[in-house]
């Protein structure tokens, strides 16, 4: 079965993830913006991995704009976050990203990435400026955080990455099934 992984990665822990999914899958491995929709069609299985931005896949669109000509393929779609798995998240990026009939046709996983305010474009980086001061007046007010809101104080401050190969297991056994 031949395989390719196409990703749209801004801090790296998505291209970490599909570069190993490649590795263990020997599949063809670009980055989103490398490949058209022609390329795809060559394919029996297509995984695309995207970053998260406000519960919104980086990049995702290139797939669900596409999915009509990918409907015959296996089709696995990747989010990446610095929130832990839970169905909840889950669920909620499923349903954000994709319609209910492009669910039908996607199998979706979240694998957990990191954050690194460092290697973040400036846009962004004024966007998290933004929302860590928000957080902040937040809690100089004493109102209550919720657990995303104190870890994203720290995320601000102190690089993480939870990314570990083995989280690509769940998406290769589906693939290799």
């Amino acid at each position: 079965m031949k395989t390719i992984v196409v990703y749209k990665s801004k801090t790296g822990f998505v291209r970490n993830y599909a570069e190993w999914i490649a590795e263990e899958l020997s599949a063809d491995i670009f980055e989103v913006s490398k490949v058209n929709i022609n390329m795809l069609t060559t394919y029996d299985t297509v995984v695309y991995g995207g970053s998260l931005h406000a519960v919104g896949i980086i990049g995702v669109k290139f797939i669900t704009k596409n999915i009509d000509k990918l409907k015959t393929k296996r089709l696995v779609v990747f989010a990446s976050g610095a929130s832990p798995s839970s169905e909840k998240v889950i669920k909620e990026v499923r349903n954000k990203n994709f319609t209910l009939d492009q669910q039908k046709h996607i199998e979706f996983f979240y694998l957990r990435g990191g954050f690194n305010y460092n290697k973040l474009p400036p846009f962004d980086k004024m966007l998290m400026t933004l929302l860590g001061w928000k957080i902040k007046i937040k809690k100089k007010q004493k109102k209550e955080l919720i657990p995303d809101e104190i870890g994203m104080l720290d995320f601000l401050e102190n690089p993480v990455d939870f990314t570990k190969k083995e989280n690509i297991d769940e998406i290769v056994s589906y693939i290799n099934s």
